[in-house]
């Protein structure tokens, strides 16, 4: 059973751990491969100490898809609302977001993309709203781009960020397979492709992010 004061500073700290444990079991086994009793294993304590913490191995596993969400939905907050900023940095930090979270927190993105079918529908609905929230964003960043006159004005916005966000996932399984991947290098390429795709009228695709 959870304490009733979950919100003390050490007890945020030891579910944090026991978030990192599950995504490390979840990754290795698969949401069906995985029981309680490894996660308890890999965090160092009693099966039965493990409900402290989790309720559930489904509620577990949700955890674990939050956790792998939070930093870069959070980090789209600022980059959305930075329109001071031109398109070509907006979108650089976008994928520089994207990317560099699946090097920070590989095993839980990788559960994420993974595993999270395997939640009833009512454990999906934060996460849900979590990525149509960054999507919804992402199509702001695109909008404000062909405001400006950076993106041709007969793109589909919504297309283009489902877009994005499919390149980087599918490239963010790549840094999760390949840990020693340069991910920066995997940024700049990535937004150049975007901003220049493959046309040789468009110089060199290295993305001006001075």
């Amino acid at each position: 059973m959870k304490p009733k004061n979950t919100d003390s500073e050490k007890y945020q700290l030891h579910r944090r751990e026991a978030v990192r444990a599950a995504a490390t079991v979840f990754s290795a086994n698969g949401f069906h491969g995985a029981s309680t009793s490894d996660i308890a294993e890999q965090l160092g304590i009693k099966q039965g100490s493990l409900y402290y913490y989790f309720a559930s191995k489904e509620e577990a596993l949700e955890e674990v898809c939050l956790y792998g969400l939070e930093t870069y939905t959070k980090n789209m907050d600022v980059i959305a609302h930075d329109t001071g900023q031109p398109f070509e940095a907006r979108l650089f930090a976008v994928v520089t977001n994207h990317l560099t979270s699946y090097r920070d927190k590989s095993e839980a993105l990788k559960v994420h993309n993974n595993e999270r079918l395997y939640l009833p529908e009512a454990r999906r609905v934060r996460l849900k709203a979590m990525g149509s929230k960054y999507r919804r964003q992402l199509e702001s960043v695109i909008e404000h781009g062909i405001e400006e006159g950076a993106v041709s004005a007969t793109l589909d916005a919504h297309f283009a960020a489902q877009s994005v966000i499919g390149i980087c996932n599918s490239l963010g399984e790549h840094i999760v397979r390949e840990t020693d991947v340069d991910v920066f290098d995997l940024v700049r390429k990535c937004t150049g492709l975007l901003l220049h795709g493959m046309s040789s009228e468009q110089g060199s695709g290295r993305p001006n992010t001075s």
